[in-house]
């Protein structure tokens, strides 16, 4: 068992004006603080420089591709990181371009970590960008838990001051998928001390 609390990244997937995602986010992180057992850091894609065209060599083949300065700090985070959970809302049937470039332009950063959801959207919940987001993710040889969080009618659910309206539900599946992303990411980081 670790000692040293696990870095858990937050990842708030939507950069358009307007979003919701930053309240959802912020809950997020209140339930994986009441849960205890990380250190967690909040990542919100709008401060980043993401460029959607990639370098000519994809990073999946290059360790150390040429990012631009304004995705340096992001970089660090994700690299520091011993599992994700992605909030992510639902465009048109998956998830933000913002975030596919964003995993796009890493690769060794997501390999071998535990990767969970939250999605939110209207009708979905953010289901569809969630599976699409588990292929994804496999490609990049990272785990993604089984369990996740979802609001559909997300507009319904939350009060005027980001608070849910009714919490028990969301907050008893949220800590269960916390328990989840901390076994994973528990043996992981023991699994990558011993790799060869």
């Amino acid at each position: 068992m670790s000692v040293t609390p696990l870095r858990l990244a937050v990842i708030i997937g939507s950069v358009r004006e307007g979003r919701f995602g930053t309240v959802v986010a912020a809950w997020f992180a209140t339930q994986a603080a009441a849960h205890g057992r990380f250190e967690i850091d909040v990542i919100d894609l709008a401060e980043a420089d993401i460029p959607l065209a990639l370098p000519a060599v994809p990073p999946a083949l290059e360790p150390n591709p040429e990012r631009p300065a304004g995705m340096r700090d992001l970089t660090e985070r994700l690299s520091a990181a011993d599992a994700f959970v992605i909030v992510t809302p639902d465009y048109n049937y998956s998830y933000p371009a913002s975030l596919k470039a964003v995993i796009d332009w890493h690769f060794t950063q997501w390999q071998r970590k535990p990767v969970a959801f939250v999605g939110y959207s209207g009708a979905t919940g953010g289901l569809t960008a969630i599976e699409h987001l588990r292929q994804v993710f496999s490609e990049l040889d990272a785990h993604t838990v089984r369990e996740y969080v979802s609001f559909p009618r997300y507009y319904l659910l939350f009060g005027g001051d980001g608070q849910l309206l009714a919490p028990a539900e969301p907050e008893e599946v949220a800590q269960h998928m916390l328990d989840q992303v901390h076994w994973w990411a528990e043996a992981l980081v023991a699994a990558r001390a011993v790799a060869v």
